[in-house]
């Protein structure tokens, strides 16, 4: 009977290899668990028999020998999960994408290195040590139409400049277009967060409030390190609202009550740190006297490793004065 009831609870098992889950559309608890340890058995107990029953279908599989052991193939997923986040918006398409659309243009794959006749190598077309780079070429032919006195080196690199800035310009109204939609990339998100792309509302300059102000004119005027105690104020100037905390050390000179307020000090950090992990409170007291005592055992130890010491050492010879005096 004891088997036909585990064949039959295990038949209530609907197994899904291809995520490797099991789960059990008929559990239901009998009763409530008058406790949460109770039902922290009960899930225990459920999630054991989920787990075994993923295991017995996972053996149940045709498996292969391989060089790490029996591999076996996981059959495609029958549950279809939902996902985490929403599917990506596509992403509007950029200028040179709508204008290639219009006029029938389609991308071609290109050689990423072409033949350069000046040093007779393989060159890539773009980047660092290029083919055909302005700026290994010495000596520009002049043309009739070149203006006299023109530098032809300044003027390439104010236009090859130019073209820069178009491309930036280009590439911002790109993701300006796809911010409006909500399509921007994932890496362009974190960076949006901090620094706001040119031209969105973000990246308008925020008029400043008067809390603003007085919170940067208070955090300027306690910059000093007297807290801005000894320095002049303004006329109108109103105290800082939240004044920030100095610490305060013992100071180095003993007087009365000093001892205490050490005490008190020690025994804080004594708190914070052994007691942390601790479910019984600590004994302060007894803490610091097995701290005394272990500290006089190793000055004794010290004392008595130094004293051994000086005994091996030779001694010095002590030569007296001889009491006849020479003739």
């Amino acid at each position: 009977m004891a088997e036909e009831s585990a064949a039959a609870t295990s038949t209530n098992h609907e197994v899904d290899l291809g995520h490797l889950m099991a789960y059990d559309p008929s559990h239901h608890l009998a009763a409530v668990p008058s406790s949460r340890a109770e039902l922290r058995e009960e899930c225990l107990r459920k999630a054991t028999e989920l787990a075994q029953a993923v295991a017995d279908a996972l053996f149940a599989l045709p498996a292969t020998e391989g060089r790490d052991g029996p591999v076996v193939r996981l059959p495609p997923p029958t549950n279809r999960l939902p996902r985490e986040k929403h599917l990506p918006r596509p992403a509007p398409p950029t200028k040179w994408e709508a204008f290639a659309k219009q006029k029938g243009i389609v991308n071609r794959k290109k050689n990423k290195r072409t033949w350069d006749e000046q040093t007779n190598s393989w060159k890539r077309n773009y980047g660092y040590d290029r083919v055909n780079d302005d700026r290994d070429i010495p000596i520009i032919e002049a043309k009739m139409t070149d203006e006299p006195g023109v530098d032809p080196f300044a003027k390439r690199r104010e236009e090859k400049k130019g073209r820069v800035d178009k491309q930036e310009k280009n590439r911002l109204g790109n993701l300006r277009n796809a911010a409006k939609v909500g399509a921007l990339p994932s890496h362009i998100q974190l960076a949006a967060t901090a620094i706001p792309i040119t031209g969105t509302k973000a990246d308008l300059p925020r008029k400043s409030k008067k809390e603003d102000l007085e919170n940067v004119a208070g955090m300027a005027s306690s910059a000093t390190a007297s807290g801005g105690k000894f320095d002049k104020k303004l006329p109108g100037e109103k105290p800082l609202k939240k004044a920030g905390k100095h610490r305060k050390f013992l100071p180095v000179a003993e007087g009365k009550g000093m001892g205490n307020l050490e005490k008190q000090q020690n025994d804080k950090i004594l708190n914070s740190l052994l007691a942390k992990n601790f479910e019984e409170p600590l004994d302060v007291s007894k803490a610091i006297t097995m701290y005394k005592v272990k500290k006089d055992n190793n000055r004794r130890k010290d004392k008595k490793s130094s004293s051994v010491s000086d005994k091996l050492k030779p001694g010095k010879k002590i030569h007296k004065k001889s009491s006849k005096k020479s003739a």
